[in-house]
């Protein structure tokens, strides 16, 4: 039988929700929908602060690899953003050692500096990244070199866990020099097995690079591990060296700087000027940094000398 509608007639009596109690429950599920909306913004702006925050942050991996220069005119849209990392890196060395000598090395192969304007000669950008490093940051030319050549090796040791200053690095770069990366790493990790690396110094690490023979053989694809058990047999059997000796004058050499002595002394209209004053001059004219006439003269000479 077909059931009639009327007045009488409601959700209730067929077993449905009253108007009242459907109101509710739609606004229950409002609240409930905007809830989760409200949550979903939320992450979402959580998200954009922690991406805000690692944007932001400094470290060696947000520093370019060193490549070659890409042009010989003005900077790539590439080598500007590079460019703009390494001088951010740079800034960072009194706290982040490591970043700024990466940095540096970054612009020095790629010579990310070549359109930088000279801050005290205008017309002319930087020659060199020892020349801009020295100009616009303070850094001397030998440290530069020197944060330059051990970058790679902080970086890795800082990976394993090592707050490792630039003397420590600095002792073990010629490892790197001669035998890899991962040689210079297996001789820290050996002293560090030997001391601990709270304790470990540049001292401890000078004196195991000077116990290592002159022959050995390393291969610089294996593990740092692996290298540093390798090295202790070899540095337990070494002798330790000798006292390094001072290279004597030869006579003839004395006799010209005290004949040029006199000539400086007439010049001057000075008395006889002793062999250790002319030596004194002649050290700070090398180690002058704004002034490499003599340092180059030193270094074409010693390259001679090498080659014969």
């Amino acid at each position: 039988m077909k059931r009639k509608w009327d007045e009488e007639t409601s959700w209730d009596s067929i077993g449905g929700p009253s108007a009242g109690t459907a109101a509710a429950r739609i606004e229950a599920n409002e609240r409930v929908t905007e809830d989760a909306r409200e949550l979903a913004r939320a992450d979402e702006r959580a998200k954009a602060f922690a991406a805000g925050v690692e944007a932001a942050r400094m470290g060696l991996d947000k520093i370019p690899d060193p490549v070659a220069q890409e042009t010989d005119d003005g900077l790539t849209p590439a080598e500007e953003e590079r460019l703009k990392k390494c001088v951010a890196g740079v800034d960072l060395l009194t706290t982040a050692t490591w970043v700024a000598a990466k940095s540096l090395d970054t612009m020095a192969v790629g010579r990310l500096f070549r359109m930088l304007p000279h801050k005290t000669e205008p017309g002319r950008c930087y020659a060199t990244i020892e020349e801009w490093a020295w100009v616009e940051k303070g850094i001397k030319q030998s440290r530069c070199s020197k944060l330059r050549a051990g970058w790679e090796i902080g970086e890795v040791l800082l990976a394993r866990g090592y707050n490792v200053p630039e003397g420590q690095v600095r002792e073990i770069v010629p490892v790197k020099n001669s035998h890899g990366l991962n040689a210079a790493i297996g001789v820290y990790e050996l002293v560090v097995e030997a001391v601990g690396a709270a304790k470990i110094t540049a001292e401890q690490l000078r004196e195991v690079v000077q116990l290592l023979p002159g022959d050995l053989a390393l291969k610089d694809d294996d593990d740092p591990l692996i290298i540093a058990e390798a090295l202790k047999g070899a540095v337990e059997k070494a002798e330790p060296p000798s006292p390094p000796t001072r290279p004597a004058i030869p006579s003839a050499v004395r006799r010209d700087v005290d004949r040029r002595a006199v000539a400086l002394a007439d010049q001057l209209d000075r008395g006889r000027i002793p062999r250790n004053e002319v030596l004194l001059y002649l050290l700070q004219a090398f180690t002058d940094e704004t002034d490499n006439r003599v340092y180059d003269v030193v270094l074409e000479r010693m390259k001679q000398t090498s080659k014969k």
